[in-house]
């Protein structure tokens, strides 16, 4: 939801944020929601992570159809102190860092098209809720969240906001989780998706490589297909700890002599889950 250069709408406030607006919906866009809703929460049960399943009842809301913010916020903060707010599309960087060091979570107010249900590009209400809020139940999860904001802040003084995006890039939107004996997935590009849910454990093609905080904060990242690297945490623990350990600045400042890595590079210290084939992006090439 981020993003360097923008204006503030009139509309928004100076946080930019703006009201939901939720009896403005028509029935096609309730429609809409019901129907992305219900294909994700059949196909997910033994693909996501136990963490997001258990997360979803705080999409149970009184009413069908898109989550009334209010509502889904009084749940939320119940749970872990988090909300969710409304913002008219991406925001500046240092807005939107400022709401997850806040435990605010903005989310676009639109909803896809009926005709768009398989791809979006730009982050609806869809992906923003039913993506990101499961998780953000799960406490160790939503003091992660908490404290890349609060990074993110931080990292504003040091010019290393796109290294930065990298970890939430393969962590809160596209990051695996160890389960059990296989691989479950909790970020919210993927979750979202249908075709990703799929791709993202069953496809040959991604290299799938263990986390490690230097490494994915290295790594180019595509956002206009499927992904060629998944990088897997063992636990929300591990992805806590590691980013509230972390020195950043002395990072950063070695980041800023290592080339920056390809979604196709394997390092010989890498730890691979899977070596991918690569074979869907070569076909699309």
């Amino acid at each position: 939801m981020a993003a360097e250069s923008l204006t503030r709408p009139p509309e928004a406030a100076l946080d930019w944020t703006i009201p939901q607006a939720w009896e403005t919906y028509t029935p096609e866009e309730h429609a809409v929601w019901d129907t992305l809703f219900a294909r994700q929460a059949a196909m997910l049960p033994g693909r996501a992570a136990p963490e997001f399943l258990a997360g979803l009842d705080m999409l149970h809301l009184s009413r069908p159809g898109i989550p009334n913010f209010e509502e889904l916020s009084e749940k939320l903060g119940k749970a872990t102190g988090w909300s969710v707010v409304a913002v008219p599309g991406l925001v500046p960087d240092d807005v939107f860092f400022e709401h997850l060091a806040n435990r605010r979570f903005v989310a676009g107010q639109f909803i896809r098209r009926a005709d768009q249900l398989d791809y979006l590009q730009e982050p609806d209400v869809f992906h923003d809720v039913f993506g990101h809020v499961p998780m953000l139940a799960h406490p160790v999860f939503a003091d992660y969240m908490q404290a890349y904001g609060q990074g993110g802040l931080r990292a504003k003084q040091f010019d290393a906001i796109d290294k930065l995006a990298r970890l939430y890039w393969y962590t809160v939107e596209f990051g695996l989780i160890k389960s059990g004996d296989s691989l479950g997935i909790y970020g919210a590009g993927i979750v979202s998706s249908r075709g990703e849910s799929i791709f993202a454990l069953d496809d040959p093609s991604p290299n799938r490589i263990a986390f490690d905080m230097e490494r994915v904060m290295r790594t180019n990242y595509r956002i206009d297909d499927y992904q060629q690297a998944y990088f897997v945490i063992d636990s929300f623990d591990q992805l806590l700890r590691a980013t509230l350990d972390t020195d950043f600045a002395p990072l950063y400042a070695k980041l800023e002599n290592l080339p920056d890595l390809a979604v196709t590079d394997i390092l010989p210290e890498d730890r691979l889950i899977t070596r991918g084939t690569q074979e869907y992006a070569l076909a699309k090439a």
